[in-house]
């Protein structure tokens, strides 16, 4: 079925989605698609946070499937972790037809994060490839040029000559005090994460982890990466004072909807790398859609799964509206995808996204994600305040403290 229309199968009854902010308003702008072919299926949306939804899913789960909707929107990276944890809440969509012909419409590192015990309880919605979303303007104004970044030094070099020519303006801007964005953006891009690819060891302390935390720190100490959250980025993007965003590919709409006025200042060039000729490629977010075992229409609930999430009709328009990035692999042929974007400067940023997917490397979630997830970012935290003599000794200090939580062993 990946990239073609659903056949109309005499679906009836309702299904019911909980899912939040863009992605709902995603979700619900492909109903008219989906109807027109089952036009008896009548579909709801709950626009609920993301953490609420996780909360909620971990409860109802516990209490045997309680209170679920038909389907439920999950992070990518908790994925793995709830249908570890619970694995009769979720169903095994091979029963409803994800057969492997349509799972292999999917790339490998989405669907990695979606399975448990080698059983797919979610299909794949929308990926985050990383890229560097920058004003034209700003770079230009200090003389700098997008194609000579290559490497992290380059980017810091590029960022003390973008913040001198434009006063009040900063390069960048990373959630350094509530999340883990930047290291897992450059982690991954590195190969590294916080588990080894097979699940069963922690590998937090390997080379390719310890160089991103060292990047990342190089980045602060040299003033070119500063803290803010969320709100506080898109309020930077609105005011002029931020030069670039590091991001997944799903921040374009985030970006044209805070300042729209800003049509024809922005472009996109692929994230740096340690070196000139390393990966430049990092996935970081996206998200699934799964079906609790608790829903009494199981069968319609896949069929607005298999409309919305594999066929280009489907993924396309949530791109076209909302910016959420395909993982059908087949939408990337799309002839919109290849469009020049005004918003952009004519630039056709979807191609440039896009080509990224195929040089990600998976990363590896465990049962035991949210415990490496909190422990990781306390130890962010106090090695950027000093802590700790260099990154190895944090990343060490990080993975005892995982190794705790999780009983698993430490890769050597």
């Amino acid at each position: 079925m990946a990239g073609g229309q659903v056949s109309a199968a005499g679906l009836t009854g309702n299904v019911a989605i909980w899912s939040w902010n863009t992605g709902a308003s995603s979700l619900k702008a492909v109903i008219p698609g989906f109807n027109a072919g089952e036009p008896d299926v009548a579909v709801t949306m709950e626009d609920l946070n993301s953490d609420q939804i996780f909360e909620k899913v971990q409860a109802s789960c516990a209490a045997g499937g309680v209170g679920l909707p038909d389907i439920v929107s999950l992070q990518g990276a908790q994925a793995k972790s709830i249908f570890s944890q619970y694995p009769d809440c979720f169903v095994d969509l091979r029963a409803l037809g994800y057969t492997d012909e349509v799972q292999s419409g999917f790339p490998e590192f989405k669907r990695a994060e979606l399975e448990a015990n080698g059983v797919p309880y979610a299909m794949p919605w929308d990926t985050g490839p990383v890229v560097v979303f920058y004003r034209r303007d700003f770079y230009e104004e200090a003389g700098v040029d997008p194609a000579t970044i290559k490497t992290w030094d380059d980017f810091i070099a590029a960022g003390l000559k973008v913040a001198e020519a434009n006063p009040g303006v900063v390069m960048t801007q990373g959630n350094l005090n509530g999340d883990s964005e930047w290291f897992n953006m450059i982690a991954n891009e590195q190969g590294c994460g916080y588990f080894s690819p097979d699940g069963q060891s922690i590998s937090i302390t390997q080379p390719g982890c310890v160089a991103a935390l060292d990047a990342l720190k190089s980045m602060v100490d040299a003033g070119v990466l500063t803290a803010a959250a969320w709100d506080e980025k898109l309020q930077s993007i609105k005011a002029g004072t931020v030069a670039s965003q590091v991001y997944g590919g799903w921040y374009e709409g985030g970006i044209r909807s805070a300042a729209p006025e800003q049509s024809g200042e922005w472009g996109v060039y692929e994230m740096p790398s340690l070196t000139a000729d390393g990966r430049h490629a990092a996935n970081l977010g996206g998200s699934a859609l799964a079906i609790p075992s608790a829903s009494a229409n199981k069968e319609a609930a896949y069929g607005y799964l298999t409309y919305a999430l594999g066929t280009n009709a489907g993924q396309v328009t949530m791109l076209k509206e909302f910016g959420l990035v395909p993982s059908l692999i087949s939408a990337l042929d799309d002839p919109y995808v290849s469009q020049g974007q005004e918003y952009w400067g004519g630039q056709a940023v979807w191609s440039d996204i896009l080509a990224t997917l195929p040089r990600i490397v998976p990363n590896t979630t465990t049962a035991f994600q949210n415990d490496a997830e909190s422990v990781y970012r306390a130890t962010q935290t106090r090695y950027l305040n000093g802590e700790f003599p260099d990154a190895k000794t944090a990343l060490d200090d990080a993975a005892n403290q995982i190794a705790g939580a999780s009983g698993l062993p430490i890769a050597p």
